[in-house]
């Protein structure tokens, strides 16, 4: 199928599960919103992200197997129907367990979608276009990442209850799933055996394997950290409201959507292995901004420049990976992908740090996810 040209018809409703998948990244602004509504100390607050990120090291191989049986759009429409569950549970009853059973649901559908999404694009695509669409996608879920705490915010001001973010997100992904129900798709047959769990972990016996899959999990764990700790920051140093405080989520999110897009440019013209170097420099600037910032503005321009930096990382490192055993390149996915569980790690560590020794010294523990990348950086050029 990715060889013919299918119709605008069949591609706007993948599309659509795009804009559905970054609706994840919305546990940011509600761990603040919850963590104040419960009195929650940081290192618990911690555990919401964790239940959720953590479904993509235990789901990822599984999805994978489940949908060369039950087809890729099936398994699609399955995880976008148990998101938008996760997402309604909320307003059955507003308590902190039942606030952890949402994250749990919300996450695994959202592995499920990010299982599916891509392969099911590629069945819809022509292939010369897969890469474009690809990094259109990208783009796509960037902007969702970057509007979901302005519109959790217009929410709490307009109407009084931040929640109701959850409920357009509900109801959005559950409208997804039904139109893409009802689109017939021809979808391609796996040539070869799904990964395994055994396959995933025995390519960590390769050293640049294991050091690329480190550093997807050190990047996705610093990205989720940041989300969900950079207003706790902000509060503690400059006093500021929450609301106030959750704009610095939307500027992160705005220096990755900015990446995004010129990254793609640049990487025209730049090696990806230089390129991750320079990116891991601004990062650490970016980080050091926020240390040091003396008022919530500056603190805000830096918080975008560790967007800019952090945005390109995780296609930079999975496309050195790919390009270092492309012969494995299944088995080498499946395991960057439950690196992605990196999300429910490092937020811990970070929320640990911050009630242990103060919110601003946390910063530090994305400092150090961004150190080594930059020895990263170095390494590859080596290999």
């Amino acid at each position: 199928m990715n060889n013919s040209k299918a119709g605008i018809g069949k591609i706007l409703p993948v599309f659509m599960s795009f804009i559905v998948m970054g609706f994840i990244d919305i546990i940011g602004v509600a761990t603040g919103y919850i963590k104040q509504d419960f009195k929650l100390t940081d290192f618990v607050a911690q555990f919401l992200p964790m239940m959720v990120l953590l479904w993509f090291f235990v789901l990822s191989v599984p999805a994978g197997v489940l949908q060369d049986k039950y087809g890729k759009r099936n398994m699609l429409n399955i995880g976008m129907v148990i998101q938008a569950v996760g997402l309604g549970l909320p307003f059955i009853h507003y308590s902190f367990a039942m606030m952890f059973a949402s994250f749990i649901l919300l996450g695994i559908g959202n592995t499920i979608i990010q299982v599916s999404a891509n392969p099911l694009l590629q069945d819809v695509t022509p292939g010369e276009k897969l890469a474009s669409y690809l990094s259109t996608t990208q783009f796509i879920k960037a902007i969702i990442s970057f509007s979901g705490p302005i519109i959790a915010t217009f929410m709490a001001r307009s109407f009084g209850d931040w929640k109701f973010v959850l409920a357009v997100y509900g109801i959005t992904s559950l409208l997804s799933a039904f139109w893409l129900s009802m689109t017939p798709i021809k979808e391609s047959k796996p040539d070869r055996k799904p990964a395994s769990f055994a396959s995933c972990f025995g390519l960590l016996k390769n050293r640049f394997v294991a050091f690329m899959a480190l550093s997807i999990f050190l990047i996705v764990g610093a990205e989720v950290a940041i989300n969900t700790n950079i207003a706790n920051i902000l509060i503690a140093k400059y006093g500021i409201t929450l609301e106030t405080a959750a704009y610095g989520i939307s500027f992160f999110f705005a220096g990755e959507t900015i990446s995004r897009f010129l990254g793609a440019i640049i990487l025209n013209w730049i090696k990806p292995r230089f390129f991750l170097f320079l990116i891991a420099i601004l990062s650490l600037a970016g980080v050091l901004g926020v240390f040091f910032a003396p008022s919530n503005t500056i603190a805000y321009i830096s918080i975008l420049i560790i967007g800019l930096g952090v945005g390109n990382m995780f296609p930079v490192i999975f496309s050195l990976a790919l390009e270092k055993m492309p012969d494995r390149a299944n088995e080498v996915s499946g395991l960057l992908v439950m690196a992605v569980s990196g999300g429910a790690v490092i937020p811990l560590v970070m929320g640990f740090v911050s009630t242990t020794f103060g919110p601003l010294v946390s910063i530090s523990v994305v400092g150090a996810c961004m150190l080594y990348i930059l020895w990263v950086s170095f390494y590859v050029r080596k290999n």
